[in-house]
């Protein structure tokens, strides 16, 4: 683990989700207490609650974090939560430095975005962390994490998920498809998870679903790292999911005693994997 020289120089940028609050409780288990800078279109107005040491910015204002972080004598940060996807179509209207940031990309996915921001930091000697460095215990392990196994057939549709899904992942379209009888029946995009299965289960007239999520090929724990929580198994249950394959090692379980005792008791299987 990357040794602090003192809390006051680590700062955790607050997207939307638990991910933030669970970063914020594990540090203080460390006797660290961030800076956090919360994203107004994303972080929730708890967080307020929970951290003492507040600043709220756009996701437009990447010169005022840059300010901030200088006076602040910030030499490390991490980012912690979800910016949905679609934010890039919003109406936030960028700053200087995100303009042209903006203006020099190819392509506009996750990798594409994040990497960039990442790149800024890095150009003014900031050092950005992996996202998971205090919640390595709730990464999911190999091997089946419920009561239940996935039976024989439930095990070709997650083989056939898990390629479908890695080439998805390797073009940073999505990270999750869900699939039906060896069909693929949806496929994650801008949506995320959750929505990606709520679809699904409108299109398979009411089959069984297996749900695979992956890491990209060369994942970059810094960010966009892959998360199932509660809500997940809650949405699964819904759609008639049974099979939550994940990646072993790459992929968090937030709430996770309560998410597997709900797939226990809803007959859920979930899978960690490995290549």
């Amino acid at each position: 683990m990357t040794d602090f020289q003192t809390p006051s120089r680590l700062a955790v940028i607050a997207g939307n989700g638990r991910f933030p609050f669970l970063v914020l409780e594990a540090a203080r288990e460390r006797g660290i207490e961030p800076l956090v800078i919360a994203i107004k279109e994303e972080a929730s107005p708890e967080i307020e609650k929970a951290a003492p040491a507040l600043h709220w910015l756009s996701l437009g204002e990447a010169r005022t974090l840059l300010e901030l972080l200088q006076t602040e004598d910030i030499r490390q940060v991490l980012l912690a939560g979800q910016v949905k996807h679609a934010q890039i179509f919003s109406s936030i209207k960028p700053d200087g430095l995100v303009h042209r940031v903006l203006q020099g990309l190819h392509r506009k996915n996750t990798d594409a975005l994040i990497g960039a921001f990442v790149r800024i930091l890095e150009g003014h000697h900031i050092e950005v962390l992996d996202s998971t460095l205090f919640l390595k215990p709730l990464l999911a392990e190999p091997g089946v994490l419920t009561e239940r196994c996935p039976n024989a057939n439930e095990a070709q549709d997650i083989a056939y998920g898990r390629e479908i899904a890695k080439k998805i992942a390797a073009l940073d379209i999505g990270q999750t498809v869900v699939v039906a009888e060896r069909a693929c029946v949806a496929v994650e995009a801008m949506e995320g998870t959750d929505a990606a299965i709520e679809r699904a289960a409108k299109l398979s007239n009411g089959r069984r679903l297996v749900v695979v999520k992956v890491s990209k090929p060369e994942q970059d724990m810094r960010f966009d790292v892959p998360v199932v929580g509660l809500k997940t198994i809650r949405t699964m249950v819904r759609s008639n999911a049974v099979v939550l394959a994940l990646d072993a090692g790459k992929t968090l379980l937030f709430e996770r005693e309560r998410m597997i005792e709900e797939a226990h008791r809803a007959g859920i299987a979930i899978l960690g994997m490995s290549d």
